[in-house]
């Protein structure tokens, strides 16, 4: 019936994901998009030259990163990625941010990102207000900041660190990693995150070793994540949150 909301569960879905390092994928997340049909290519950003354009793009994952949205080591490219969210968001296409891609979302949007109390590393569960979207877990978490989500978010999961989960829109952002594999920790904790869990009070090796065992069933979980995120773009389409542009916060 024209006018009537497509179901991305039987519609190909054109998705593109943007990755910060080369030891990044985008792992359960892209099989599961790939299940639903959807056509998953990935763009390393900066390294592989500017952002693509959102012409025929139906779906944008941000995944993680290294650096603070606010580092001063990423500004000569982190405006160029705040204001691609931003025509993204403009243009109605949804965006599922993850980790460091939430942080960005959260900024490009107008909300704030900040320093939280203390890392959170490891297997986390979380307080979901919203199960059906957001389950309790556990999920991988790996990261030292947090969203300050922007005006009109609703909030659906958080734990005693920070806001876990938000929607805004057609948008889904997410604090943890529903995309990783263990061998996915196994490169972090290899390029540096080793030292960063232990300073977390995590014991490196069984981090690895839960992370082999969560497999099975956190590829279920990133998958119903997706069926979530499809399902929430579908119901919000054409909803874009962005009037002006804002500048990253500084420290």
């Amino acid at each position: 019936m024209r006018g009537a909301p497509r179901s991305h569960e039987n519609v190909r879905v054109h998705v593109v994901v943007i990755r910060h390092h080369r030891i990044d994928e985008a792992g359960f997340v892209a099989d599961a998009f790939a299940a639903r049909g959807g056509e998953v290519r990935t763009h390393l950003f900066p390294r592989e030259g500017p952002l693509p354009a959102l012409d025929g793009m139906e779906h944008v994952v941000v995944l993680g990163a290294s650096w603070s949205v606010y580092d001063e080591r990423i500004t000569d490219w982190m405006g160029a990625e705040l204001n691609w969210l931003r025509a993204a968001d403009a243009a109605g296409i949804p965006v599922l941010g993850i980790c460091f891609g939430a942080q960005a979302l959260t900024v490009a949007l107008g909300g704030q990102v900040e320093a939280a109390p203390r890392s959170e590393i490891g297997w986390v569960t979380v307080s979901t207000a919203v199960p059906e979207v957001i389950e309790p877990g556990p999920w991988l978490a790996f990261h030292g900041d947090r969203c300050v989500p922007p005006p009109g978010a609703r909030v659906l999961a958080t734990s005693e660190v920070c806001v876990q989960a938000y929607s805004a829109g057609p948008h889904l952002a997410v604090q943890f990693h529903p995309e990783v594999d263990a061998a996915q920790v196994g490169r972090w904790l290899a390029d540096g995150g080793r030292a960063e869990a232990e300073r977390a009070g995590q014991d490196p090796d069984a981090l690895l070793a839960q992370s082999l065992a969560e497999e099975p069933a956190a590829a279920l979980r990133a998958d119903r994540l997706v069926a979530a995120a499809l399902r929430l773009a579908d119901s919000a389409v054409g909803y874009p949150l962005a009037r002006t542009k804002i500048n990253p916060p500084s420290r």
